[in-house]
Order: C-alpha cells, then sequence, then structure tokens
C-alpha cells in the first residue's frame, strides 16, 4: 500500500456522513494510546466540513481513510490543526503526512497571517510538524484564548495542566510563525527525529517526571529538549 492509492482533499458538506465514524476513530486511537484528547462530537465534525475548514482522505475503493481540521483562536491569530486521524488499516502509508500537509496548506492559504500551533505527545506528529517548519516553544507562546484551554477538559491529563497553571503539561507545544525565519532549523530538527527517535523516547520519560514533580521548572524541560536534540 502506498500514497497513490488515496485521495486527499478538502472536505465538503456531503462528507458530514463519514462524522460519526471520525469521531469514533479518534476517541479509539487515544485510548488505544492512553493519552489525552480533546473530545469533538460528530456536528462539531460536520460543520467543519460545512465551513471548508478540514481535510479528507479516501481510499481509491471510496472508503474513508483519514482527517484533519482547523480550529481558530484569538481573533484568527492563531490556527490549530487538530485531530489528525487515520484509519487503522490505512497506516504506515504516508498518509498522515499527506493530511498534515495539505490542512497546513489550507491553514495558510484561509489564514496566511496566523501562527500555526499544536499539542502533540508523538513522534511521528512532532517528526511531520517539524516537516513543515514547527519549532517546540513553551506553552507562554500558544493562544491564550480560554475556550482553546476549555478543550483540554476532556483529556486525562487535564488535572496535571491544572497542577502546572497550563504553563506545562505532557504534551509538547509546537509553533509555526510565519513572520519568522526560523523554518530551516525546524527542518534540520526532524532530520534528528528520523535519525534519533530513541532520544526523544527519553526525552518524554524525562519529561513526565519533571511535569509531575511541583518544583520542576519549565526552563529545565526546554533546556533538556535542547541538549538531548543537539
Amino acid at each position: 500500500m502506498n500514497i497513490n492509492e488515496f485521495i486527499v482533499q478538502v472536505a465538503i458538506a456531503e462528507h458530514r456522513v463519514f462524522a460519526e465514524e471520525i469521531v469514533t476513530e479518534m476517541a479509539e486511537s487515544a485510548k488505544a494510546r492512553g493519552t489525552g484528547i480533546a473530545k469533538r462530537s460528530p456536528e462539531y465534525i460536520a460543520g467543519k466540513m460545512q465551513e471548508g475548514k478540514s481535510v479528507i482522505a479516501f481510499h481509491k475503493d471510496g472508503s474513508w481513510a483519514g482527517f484533519c481540521y482547523i480550529e481558530t483562536w484569538s481573533h484568527g491569530q492563531f490556527v490549530a490543526n487538530s485531530g489528525l486521524i487515520v484509519s487503522p488499516k490505512y497506516r504506515k502509508a504516508g498518509l498522515a503526512n499527506a493530511i498534515k500537509q495539505e490542512i497546513f496548506n489550507l491553514s495558510r492559504t484561509l489564514y496566511p497571517k496566523a501562527k500555526i500551533f499544536g499539542l502533540t505527545t508523538g513522534l511521528a506528529v512532532m517528526k511531520i510538524n517539524s516537516d513543515l517548519g514547527y519549532e517546540p516553544v513553551t506553552y507562554s507562546e500558544l493562544t491564550q484564548d480560554e475556550d482553546f484551554w476549555k478543550g483540554c477538559q476532556s483529556c486525562i491529563n487535564f488535572e496535571i495542566l491544572k497542577m502546572k497553571e497550563r504553563k506545562n503539561c505532557m504534551c509538547t507545544a509546537m509553533l509555526y510563525d510565519p513572520a519568522e525565519k526560523k523554518h530551516e532549523a525546524a527542518k534540520n530538527f526532524a532530520e534528528e527525529l528520523q535519525k534519533k527517535p530513541g532520544l526523544y523516547e527519553r526525552f518524554m520519560r524525562i519529561k513526565q517526571r519533571l511535569v509531575v514533580k511541583p518544583k520542576s521548572g519549565l526552563k529545565s524541560i526546554m533546556l533538556l529538549f535542547t541538549l538531548l536534540f543537539k
């Protein structure tokens, strides 16, 4: 199976019939990984399709294969590409990368001046984001829109986020800023992730220990991240 067997496109209103399947797979995937996710309803996903703010993928046989959607915060100053999901039977074919590229392009078209950000616990998503020019940042550099942070309430790590006063959590924050010229460094970082995935896993284990310690500083975590991937 390869990427040529799939169609990746901007979703339209008629695709809302897949909303229930998409939401179910998002929840099942998060459960299998043992990680948190901001839960969305089928109606919410269908709304994104209607607005032209999502990307959907299909196998050439017509079956649903993947999805991702756009959310905006702070009056359009920040954009998040959220809910990336690939059907289990179509994973490891490069589809996640293709969907992220398409939703990134759509975001840049609709919101050319916006900062695009994401929170992730996964190496694969982190690698894709780095390829696109995202860089690891502190939580303070993300949107401070209350509605965004309310979306974390359904995450299993929400109590940690509250305890850390929204300064840190188990997710790694990543940001693409169109006004800055650091994107080549981000791509170099992506190459390091590809060559040294074990370092990322080590970072996540150490970060988990640091995050749950009340006296652990955010600066220590970011310094650790920098040292591991030098």
